[in-house]
C-alpha cells in the first residue's frame, strides 16, 4: 500500500512526543509537512522528526497539494474549525479527542465530512490497543459472566494557569481531557449507548474548569462509573465486573509505547486474591496502530472500525454529563 502523506497542524506536545514518532514508525505513513504559527518551531520540529516540509501557517499546510491527511492536535476549541477547513481542502482528517466541545459542533464536522467525501475520525488510540480488543473478547465469551459494571479512575495533577487544560476558553477541564476515555471505554464494552447519565462536578474557583468530576452511565443491563480529576495523584485503572468474575486493566489509557501491558483476570473473586491470574499483552504502539487504521481507510483498504458518528455519540454523553452537573438531575444523551 502506498504510504499516506501526513500533515500536522501545530507543534503540540502530544504530536511531537507521541503521535508523530508513531506515524513515522509505520510503512503506511509518511511525514510530509508540519505547520506552526511560530515558523522557528515548525522548522525545528521538521528537522527533529523528519518532515519533508514545514510552514509558518496552518493555511499554507492545507494548501500543500502533496498532503493527503491531516492530524489535528490543536487546542480543543479549534478541533472542529480547523478540521472543517482541512476537509474543505480535500484533506482526510484525524482529529485529536475530544472531537468537539458540543454536539452541535460535532455535527457540523459530520456534515462537512459528508459534503466533502473525505475520511474524518476522532483520535481515540485506546480502541486500537490489543489489550482492549482482548478485554472485549473476554467479555463477549462470558469469561466473567454477564457484564454488569465498568469502574474507572483517571487523574493527574496540574495547577499551571497557562496550561490549556486549565483554561475554559480553550475547552479545558477534566471531563474534556480525560473523562472522555472512561466514557468511550464503557460504550465500547457494553456495545451500546447509555440510557441516562448523572454527574457531579467540582470546578476550580480560579480557572472555572472542572477539576474533579464523577459520573454514572446507566446502560441496559449494567452501569459504568468513573472519577476523573486534574488535581489528584496521577493514576489510572479500569475494573470490568461481571456476575462471575472481573478483569482489571492495569494501564488502560496511557499504555507505554513499545511496552507490554497487563490484565488481571479474576474468575471467582477470592478475597485473598488467590484466584487472580495475569495475562500479558505483547508490546505495541497504540498510536501507530491508530495511524495505520486511518491510512487503510484513506486508501480504501478497510473501513474505519469507529466512524465519525461514534465520536458524535460520545460527545452526546459528555454534553449530557455537563448538563446533569449543572441541573443536578439525570439526563438523556
Amino acid at each position: 500500500m502506498k504510504p499516506v502523506q501526513w500533515g500536522v497542524l501545530s507543534t503540540a506536545k502530544i504530536g511531537l512526543q507521541q503521535v508523530i514518532p508513531a506515524l513515522a514508525a509505520s510503512p503506511l505513513c509518511a511525514l510530509a509537512a508540519i505547520a506552526s504559527r511560530d515558523g522557528d518551531r515548525a522548522a525545528r520540529a521538521a528537522a527533529d522528526l523528519g518532515f519533508a516540509r514545514h510552514y509558518d501557517s496552518y493555511e499554507a499546510l492545507l494548501d500543500d497539494p502533496e498532503v493527503e491527511a491531516v492530524y489535528n492536535p490543536l487546542p480543543n476549541h479549534l478541533h472542529v474549525p480547523w478540521s472543517i477547513k482541512a476537509a474543505e481542502k480535500g484533506k482526510h482528517v484525524l482529529c485529536e479527542k475530544p472531537l468537539s466541545l458540543t454536539v452541535a459542533e460535532a455535527e457540523e464536522l459530520l456534515a462537512a465530512r459528508d459534503r466533502t467525501g473525505v475520511v474524518v475520525a476522532e483520535a481515540f488510540m485506546v480502541r486500537h490497543h490489543p489489550q482492549w480488543h482482548r478485554v472485549r473478547d473476554l467479555v463477549g465469551q462470558g469469561v466473567i459472566g454477564d457484564l454488569r459494571a465498568v469502574q474507572a479512575a483517571f487523574s493527574y495533577h496540574n495547577t499551571d494557569a497557562a496550561n490549556i487544560r486549565n483554561r475554559m476558553e480553550t475547552g479545558g477541564g477534566a471531563l474534556y481531557d480525560i473523562g472522555v476515555y472512561p466514557v468511550v471505554v464503557a460504550r465500547y464494552l457494553f456495545g451500546a449507548e447509555p440510557r441516562r447519565v448523572v454527574a457531579l462536578v467540582e470546578r476550580d474557583p480560579d480557572f472555572g474548569t472542572d477539576r474533579l468530576s464523577s459520573a454514572i452511565l446507566d446502560f441496559d443491563g449494567g452501569q459504568a462509573q468513573f472519577t476523573c480529576s486534574t488535581r489528584l495523584v496521577p493514576f489510572q485503572r479500569v475494573q470490568v465486573l461481571g456476575t462471575a468474575g472481573r478483569i482489571e486493566v492495569e494501564i488502560p489509557f496511557n499504555a507505554p509505547a513499545g511496552g507490554a501491558t497487563r490484565l488481571f483476570l479474576d474468575p471467582t473473586g477470592a478475597r485473598d486474591g488467590s484466584s487472580v491470574t495475569e495475562e500479558w499483552i505483547d508490546p505495541c504502539d497504540q498510536y501507530t496502530l491508530q495511524g495505520e487504521a486511518f491510512a487503510r481507510a484513506v486508501r480504501g483498504a478497510a473501513p474505519l472500525a469507529h466512524p465519525l458518528e461514534d465520536a458524535v455519540a460520545n460527545m452526546r454523553v459528555v454534553e449530557a454529563l455537563f448538563a446533569s452537573a449543572a441541573t443536578g438531575t439525570w439526563r438523556e444523551p
